[in-house]
This record gives C-alpha cells, structure tokens and sequence, in this order.
C-alpha cells in the first residue's frame, strides 16, 4: 500500500533548500477520536506507517523526552538492523530504517544520565534556548512527538508545525493529546493540508498562525 503521489510531493515539499531559512519544529503524533495517544492502545496501519515514514525520510534532527526516547530506542533501529522475520511487516521496516537514518537525536530529560549511540546527545536545561539553537543549523527540520515535552513546547510558542493523524476509534482511556498544557492566550492554528486513508484515518496538517 502506498501514499499517493501528490501526498509524497506535499510531504517532501517541506524539506528546507535554501541555506538561510530557519528549520521547523514539526510534532508528529498518532491520536484517536476521542483523543487518545496512547501507544499500547492501538497500533497505526500499513498506510499510516507509510506515512509517518515519509515524513521520518525529512527529518534532520529528532528531539524527544525521556519516555518518548526510550520508547523509539534502541526499538526501531534495532529493527532496522535486524534481517526481517516472517511475520514483520515491510512498513514497519522501511520506517525503522528511515528513523535510524536521521543524523541527530536530541533528548530533554533531567532523569536521563545516558543514551544509546554516538549520534544522541541530552540536555537538561534549557528548553527554549536549545530549539533556537536548533532551528538555525542547516540541514532538514527538526521532529519531535509524545505529550509532556509537546505541551511544553506549544506553551512556549515553539512548535511550528502539527502533523495530526485522526483515527476512526475510541478508545476511552489511555493518556489525552496536550493533557495538562498550561497555555497563556489560546493556541491558533492554520489547516493548510488534509488526506483521508483508506481505514478512515485523516491526516492533518497544520501551521502556527
């Protein structure tokens, strides 16, 4: 199952080519209709993975917290270094090797004292400073996911992007989108792009007004 053509041609129009334009923080999440996050709750589809693998294959810099790092390594580039089984799905596959392809990894935690790999660096303090400081390296843009550390970027202003998958479950329980942000005025935010899948999942995405 592929992504059509012009939604890989959208995807991949976000990739920066020009040098002096500054890279976008993009969170990118999986989330049920009632709001669920939860990743032990449900489990994306072929297509979705498709997706989420394209959006991987324009990313530069992965910045994550403690948890959603530990979720994502050593897992996926286990995977991706692992000759395939029987029963492992192609999708699965071919996002574990675009994840354990990008650069750099950049964990926020205040707990976490090591990481796996070379390419894994943690911070501790910081926070809005260290994604300045991101944004103007060159190269692709910059991923980040889970729920504490995106509720403290979007307090801060500083998510550029929102890649939301909608799927058609309801699930109720399991941990909520943004659960426990503490915003100063309301959050506006732009759709600029949509794409429905064949299981009834909507991809949405939106821009920081």
């Amino acid at each position: 199952m592929r992504v059509n053509l012009n939604l890989r041609e959208t995807l991949r129009g976000q990739e920066n080519t020009e040098n002096n334009k500054m890279r976008k923080l993009i969170y990118a999440i999986n989330i049920t209709l009632d709001g669920c996050v939860d990743h032990t709750k449900f489990y994306p589809d072929e297509e979705t993975m498709e997706y989420f693998t394209q959006l991987t294959r324009d990313a530069g810099t992965f910045f994550y917290g403690r948890k959603t790092y530990e979720l994502m390594v050593p897992f996926w580039p286990n995977v991706a270094k692992t000759p395939p089984g029987q029963d492992d799905r192609e999708v699965d596959i071919e996002f574990a090797r675009a994840f354990d392809a990008v650069e750099k990894i950049v964990v926020f935690s205040r707990s976490l004292t090591s990481a796996e790999g070379e390419k894994t660096r943690i911070v501790s303090t910081g926070l809005r400073d260290e994604i300045l400081k991101l944004k103007q390296e060159p190269g692709k843009n910059i991923f980040t996911g889970g729920v504490n550390l995106a509720s403290q970027l979007a307090e801060l202003g500083l998510i550029d992007e929102y890649r939301i998958v909608v799927h058609p479950i309801i699930i109720g329980e399991g941990r909520r989108l943004f659960e426990g942000i503490n915003l100063q005025e309301k959050l506006r935010l732009k759709l600029v792009e949509s794409a429905v899948f064949k299981s009834g999942a909507v991809a949405l995405r939106y821009l920081k007004q």
